[in-house]
């Protein structure tokens, strides 16, 4: 990368920012190197400039550097990385460098890590099913391609080990499909665990893996995630791949986004959080979809942990309103010794309709998820019912619904870590739990579906 100037007017240094006063030409995003009379070299980007000043995010952060002895070599372009199947089977860092003793990525062309918005009308809708061999997603919010589906979480609840396990099981009917995992503020274990279940997928040529961890720059956090995107959009629209994109903390990386607004001096809004929160992630979770004439696609799927549970804090909030549906996992489940512990009536994929049923998946899937879904908000009212009342107040039609409550939960949602299941035996076990209701209570489910599987008339 060519640069421009190179300027010795560093005026301070305050956290990861720099300013650097009596620059000319400048502009927002711009890429910055700085350089300390060591010869040791740094990386930044322009978060502003105003009247000759830039302020400059350092990404490795500022400690140890002495604003008198730096030089600042602006660019003149965005953050660029290299793109295209070289990245495959690669595990790096928030910034793309590699940490499995490789050489570093190199590509045939490269793409600014901001990427580039997209025409609406060339947008088409998210259409076919990526299947991820859980029986709780794959049933009741079916992923579809080009969707933002994310998953809402709390600490202490098994979010990471249902990200890995998607990421390693995800895939599309007969065609070429691969994963891209951004892991952002996660502990080393964490990152062990990632690395030891994408293995698989990893050797075989079919992850790009990028991981954050706690103790790196907090500034490398708010890049990884546009990175991972920049390497998806290249797989997918120009290399013809279908791509999903797994990012893992979104909350660790909103904390981030806070954390460099406070050291800008920005007015904070809600709970400290900047006020372009909203729009920063848009900028993130609208980089997902299909488009008009090209081939592939890329979906999203992001992990927040909601802080104490509270799904109206503004990470949570704010993603409710960017992305097509959540999946939300559930305290009592993880309790009960569930996993996932999906809370199958908190959850919704709006574009479920788009990606399943006759010719996507199969002709009875829909109605199976509708049946299952009426049944389960059914189980939930008896159960309320029998905390007050006692079980032995029930009628015979309740202690069935009761019942199916628990061949739910043990038959159809419980699976192992490891467990890949195929989409004909998460619906047969659908049908097996269905099946313990009598017929009459069957309602959503047409009958000829019902006279296939036998379903008894009385109970």
């Amino acid at each position: 990368m060519t640069t421009r100037v190179e300027y010795t007017s560093v005026r301070e240094l305050n956290g990861p920012l720099a300013v650097v006063d009596k620059v000319e030409g400048v502009g927002w995003d711009e890429f910055v190197l700085l350089t300390s009379d060591s010869g040791a070299q740094r990386h930044g980007l322009v978060l502003e400039v105003d009247r000759g000043t830039a302020v400059v995010q350092v990404l490795e952060g500022t400690a140890g550097l002495d604003p008198a002895r730096l030089r600042a070599a602006f660019t003149g372009s965005p953050l660029r990385v290299p793109v295209g199947p070289g990245w495959l089977g690669r595990v790096c860092n928030g910034r793309g460098e590699p940490l499995d003793g490789g050489p570093p990525v190199f590509g045939a062309a490269a793409a600014a890590v901001g990427g580039r918005p997209v025409n609406p009308l060339r947008r088409e809708p998210p259409a076919e099913p990526v299947l991820t061999g859980v029986s709780a997603v794959d049933a009741l919010t079916t992923l579809v391609r080009g969707q933002k589906l994310p998953v809402f979480s709390a600490a202490g609840l098994p979010h990471l080990e249902l990200a890995a396990q998607i990421a390693a099981q995800a895939t599309v009917e007969g065609e070429s499909f691969c994963v891209v995992f951004a892991a952002m503020g996660v502990t080393h274990a964490d990152a062990g665990f990632v690395r030891n279940a994408l293995e698989e997928r990893s050797a075989a040529g079919e992850l790009v893996l990028l991981l954050n961890t706690a103790d790196d720059p907090v500034i490398e956090r708010i890049l990884t995630p546009r990175i991972a995107l920049t390497v998806a959009e290249h797989l997918a629209f120009a290399e013809g791949r279908h791509v999903l994109v797994v990012m893992t903390d979104m909350t660790s990386y909103a904390e981030a986004l806070r954390e460099v607004s406070a050291a800008r001096g920005e007015i904070p809004a809600r709970r400290a959080y900047p006020g372009y929160l909203y729009s920063d992630l848009a900028s993130l979770y609208e980089r997902c979809g299909r488009l008009r004439g090209l081939p592939g696609s890329v979906t999203v799927l992001p992990v927040l942990t909601m802080p104490a549970g509270d799904i109206t804090h503004p990470v949570p909030d704010l993603t409710g309103y960017i992305t097509e549906g959540q999946i939300v996992l559930s305290r009592s489940l993880h309790a009960r010794g569930a996993y996932p512990p999906v809370d199958a009536l908190s959850s919704l994929s709006r574009l479920m309709r788009k990606g399943a049923g006759p010719g996507r998946t199969r002709a009875d899937h829909l109605d199976v998820a509708a049946q299952l879904l009426s049944a389960l908000a059914r189980a939930r009212q008896v159960r309320e019912l029998a905390d007050l009342v006692g079980q032995a107040a029930l009628s015979p039609a309740d202690r069935c619904s009761l019942d199916f409550e628990d061949a739910f939960a043990r038959r159809l949602l419980d699976q192992r870590r490891d467990e890949l299941r195929t989409l004909d035996q998460t619906l047969e076990r659908a049908w097996q739990v269905l099946l313990t209701l009598p017929r009459g209570q069957l309602t959503m489910l047409p009958a000829e579906f019902l006279d296939a599987h036998r379903a008894p008339e009385s109970k």
